[in-house]
């Protein structure tokens, strides 16, 4: 048995949550929240035999897609620090970030 943690965007994450019931994946989600652009994200919290991780990694990939986002950095108001940082600049977001552990034992109560 493995634990797979996916980390993927919010906006990809409804659609990843339908992909999983209708391939009988069961999963817990939770809102996470980026570090890097301070936006929400999801993490699924998957555990599956091990024989089907590929097939869980195949629909992550497939449904959680990478795109391209501006994002502008906030101004200064220190004088001494140049303001080009102001322009807004583009940041690929979306994906998955996805982690598979071992499982040392499973119980459901």
């Amino acid at each position: 048995m493995k634990l797979i943690l996916a980390i993927v965007q919010d906006k990809d994450s409804n659609r990843l949550s339908e992909e999983f019931i209708e391939n009988n994946i069961r999963a817990t989600k939770l809102s996470t929240t980026g570090g890097f652009l301070k936006e929400g994200n999801t993490t699924f919290i998957v555990g599956i035999e091990s024989d089907r991780v590929s097939e869980a990694l195949t629909l992550i990939e497939t449904v959680c897609q990478a795109r391209e986002q501006y994002m502008t950095s906030p101004i200064s108001l220190d004088p001494t620090v140049d303001n080009y940082f102001s322009v807004p600049v583009p940041v690929q977001v979306g994906g998955a970030t996805v982690f598979v552990l071992p499982v040392e034992s499973f119980h459901q109560f």
